[in-house]
């Protein structure tokens, strides 16, 4: 794929307001170290600002489990080494994010999480660079309306309904771990962490994605767009007589 011409046909259809991106799993730190102008942290991060360096500021950065400032956030993505009780429990959000060890223990058992064991690093980086050549995934963030322009165009050719769930509090499993994991489109609410931390806006919303299924989408949406669908939708009025409105876009 030409990675500058898919991140442009984002862009252009979607309105974007921030840079799509790649994520990559690597087996190896020398493999992640290989990457074109690879930026390699100073300090302790969350998972949520290293996405937001790529997505924000157009960084190609890669980390090891060192990087990331605790096991939630390593857990996610399969850097943390294999998950024990402590992690499994939850001690660490109960009676912060949730009333009791059930509640605690529950919602650490509903994430979406890469299994440990398998890689040693991960990197993300602006799609149009072409630096992760493929990416395990793509991510962007946009509106709610954006968005589900967005799953229209997946569902223009071969319809399918998708499900998705939210986890709550560390929703980065509902979208990058999900994806990561299930190699399926994952659409998620962000949560505080990736807003505090990772500068989401309030009104953003966060897809991931397989490139193939990235592909099928913006083929959907050239074709949306050509039955007079484009994003973002103009307003019609909410007294008018609907029916020449209703004639052109239900025929």
């Amino acid at each position: 794929m030409n990675w500058t011409e898919v991140a442009r046909d984002l862009e252009n259809l979607l309105k974007l307001r921030s840079i799509p991106f790649g994520m990559k799993m690597f087996e190896t730190v020398a493999e992640m170290e290989a990457i074109p102008k690879v930026r390699r942290p100073t300090d302790v991060h969350t998972m949520d600002q290293i996405v937001a360096q790529a997505s924000r500021l157009g960084r190609t950065v890669g980390i090891t489990a060192d990087d990331l400032v605790g096991a939630q956030c390593r857990a996610v993505v399969g850097l943390g080494k294999a998950k024990d009780a402590a992690w499994k429990s939850g001690q660490h959000m109960k009676g912060v994010w949730f009333e009791d060890d059930e509640g605690a223990a529950a919602h650490q058992a509903a994430m979406h999480c890469v299994e440990d064991g398998q890689y040693e690093a991960l990197a993300v980086s602006p799609l149009s660079s072409g630096r992760l050549d493929p990416p395990d995934i793509v991510l962007f963030y946009a509106t709610p309306g954006a968005m589900m322009y967005f799953i229209n165009g997946m569902q223009w050719s071969g319809y399918k309904r998708f499900d998705w769930s939210v986890v709550g509090e560390s929703a980065c499993a509902d979208s990058w771990g999900r994806a990561l994991k299930l190699r399926q489109p994952s659409l998620s609410i962000p949560c505080f962490a990736e807003r505090r931390y990772g500068g989401v806006l309030d009104d953003e919303m966060l897809m991931a994605l397989p490139p193939d299924d990235l592909d099928k989408a913006i083929t959907g949406m050239r074709a949306l767009a050509k039955n007079g669908f484009r994003y973002p939708f103009p307003q019609y009025g909410i007294q008018q007589d609907v029916r020449a409105g209703m004639a052109v876009s239900y025929s």
